[in-house]
């Protein structure tokens, strides 16, 4: 890729996650012109996923979605000169990119492929003191895709790069940054951070939802976003015209807040200064993001692991009617009995929320016991352990009935950790498309993030009136998990707003809004330029997604759980 001057590169992006809409590659192909189409198929619950393939097969690994997409959508991409950039390499990215080959190779057409490797630390697991996990792979940075690029690539996939990466490599490629670009750099980060999770920037997952209805805009199917590029980093975040969806200052700024701790947003290549960041709405569909400030990135990488920790199993029992939390009692201590001498390790018994034995409908009169049991053993959690509460159908409680039937034991990802290791460490290849191996080197100018003092806050308004009222009145909020942790960001859409906001959900207030949240660590951090908070709960979620220590194991509800709580809200914000 050539230099260009300030012409941007439009980047779009056409999935968030491994299982997002499949015919969002040929959508964004076929809705207008592009240079670059990414793809984000990579969570820490899916390199648990894929993990758990390699087990199987070890000539799997990768994201197979992917894989198929191309298959139907690999001779438009060339047909366009789109090139396409995606993380679907997962856990073996060089066995993609041959599978790539040879779907080039049947289809009759020329396509230079590139993939990028070093992320996979698993063979050094012991000797770099990360234990014996399943998966143990580095988050590389943006320089091995921008080397692939400028070799002449049509299709580059990677294995665990960070996700902003995927747009910071074409943009660098495109206007020749080097690693001490540091604000252009942090720009693309902010740039790629927003468009990684696909439609949550175009009003997917959106808490003002009922708003953009209301004003003639359709979320049946939201477009998939864009983000213009330009030379000092800074982009316009917008979507193809005709799509449904909605690209807004309010949903550019859910997207921004999403997983994200503080003002400092690290990685590979800059460390981006969040409370710089600047949007401005420039007319339907287009979102300016600049001032982004960059600083050098960490010394270390960091290195996501997850590891299996033995076996689980889950039963549901519906309970209806009369005696509810009796009935649930008697039926734990007959499973229990059933299991004596063979009881798992782990066994639970979780209660839904009281129901109604006079509802008009049987649902309605109907309380779910959900049963857990987990175990080092497979033998403790797997059918047996179904079969003795299948047992209970005629000698067990009244009227209850299971979901689903009885299932066998399934591995437990037990945790999801981080660990950080010098970026040397991670042996960063870009695999050219003529097949030489071209090291790429970590950042010589590297800093520890320093502690960001708390911003200045806006006096707050004047006493008056208040209301007692939903949250979610005048916030919105997104959530979300980064490991054991969980994120949630709070925003105002109005000065007004922002001045209540920012004095009115203190860390107190918060964790007596979400009692769950109260005897944990919760840390607040103030965005003035956004009119935003950010929360980060520390161990909300146990082991992380893989564990399932939670109900909603990636914390994607407790920003409208807390939008739904009630409190003093003065009656000159409230609709």
């Amino acid at each position: 890729m050539d230099e260009t001057g300030d012409t941007p590169i439009r980047i779009g992006n056409a999935s968030g996650f491994y299982g997002d809409r499949f015919s969002a590659v040929r959508e964004m192909l076929d809705g207008g012109p592009l240079d670059v189409l990414t793809g984000d198929y990579l969570a820490e619950l899916t390199m648990l996923i894929l993990g758990r393939d390699r087990l199987k097969d070890p000539s799997l690994g990768y994201a197979r979605t992917f894989l198929r997409q191309m298959e139907e959508c690999l001779g438009t991409a060339v047909e366009r000169g789109v090139a396409v950039v995606a993380n679907a390499g997962g856990l073996n990215p060089a066995g993609l990119a041959d599978r790539l080959r040879e779907l080039a190779d049947r289809l009759g057409l020329r396509v230079r492929i590139a993939h990028v490797e070093g992320d996979d630390l698993l063979p050094r697991a012991a000797e770099l003191g990360l234990g014996a996990p399943l998966t143990a792979n580095a988050y590389l940075g943006a320089f091995g895709i921008a080397a692939c690029l400028n070799a002449g690539a049509d299709v580059v996939v990677t294995g665990r790069v960070t996700d902003a990466s995927l747009v910071v490599g074409p943009a660098a490629a495109r206007f020749g940054w080097g690693p001490d670009d540091h604000d252009a750099l942090a720009g693309a980060v902010v740039a790629g951070h927003i468009i990684e999770c696909g439609a949550q920037a175009t009003g997917g997952n959106y808490p003002f939802f009922t708003e953009l209805e209301a004003e003639g805009h359709d979320l049946t199917s939201p477009g998939f976003p864009i983000a213009e590029v330009h030379a000092d980093g800074s982009s316009v975040i917008t979507k193809h015209p005709g799509g449904g969806g909605a690209v807004t200052v309010g949903t550019v700024t859910a997207q921004l807040l999403y997983e994200v701790a503080g003002a400092h947003y690290p990685n590979p290549d800059a460390t981006a200064r969040l409370d710089t960041v600047r949007l401005t709405g420039q007319g339907p569909d287009r979102v300016r993001v600049d001032g982004v400030r960059g600083q050098a990135p960490p010394p270390g990488l960091k290195v996501g692991m997850n590891t299996v920790g033995g076996f689980r199993n889950d039963v549901t029992l519906v309970l209806t009617g009369l005696d509810v939390p009796a009935k649930a009692a008697l039926t734990e201590r007959q499973l229990r009995a059933a299991l004596r001498g063979r009881e798992p390790e782990r066994l639970e018994f979780r209660l839904g929320p009281p129901a109604d034995p006079d509802a008009p409908d049987q649902d309605g009169a109907s309380v779910p016991l959900r049963i857990t049991a987990a175990d080092p053993d497979r033998s403790k959690v797997g059918r047996p352990f179904a079969k003795a509460a299948v047992e209970l159908a005629l000698s067990g409680v009244p009227g209850f009935h299971a979901t689903a039937p009885p299932g066998d034991a399934r591995p437990d990802g037990v945790a999801f950790t981080a660990a950080t290791v010098p970026a040397a460490e991670a042996a960063h290849t870009a695999v050219l498309p003529d097949g030489t191996r071209l090291p790429v080197p970590p950042p010589e100018a590297t800093a520890e993030p320093l502690p960001v003092p708390e911003p200045d806050l806006p006096p707050p308004p004047a006493p008056g009136p208040v209301r007692r009222a939903p949250l979610g009145l005048v916030a919105g909020a997104r959530s979300g998990d980064k490991g054991a942790d969980a994120n949630v960001g709070v925003w105002a859409r109005t000065d007004e707003a922002w001045r209540w906001l920012a004095h009115a959900l203190t860390t107190e207030e918060f964790t007596r809004l979400l009692p769950e949240t109260a005897p944990l660590a919760v840390t607040r951090h103030a965005f003035p330029r956004l009119r935003a908070l950010n929360f980060t709960v520390a161990g909300l979620l146990g082991g992380g997604a893989g564990s399932r220590a939670r109900s909603d194991p990636q914390a994607k509800a407790l920003g409208e759980w807390l939008r739904g709580r009630h409190l003093d809200i003065p009656e000159a914000l409230l609709p």
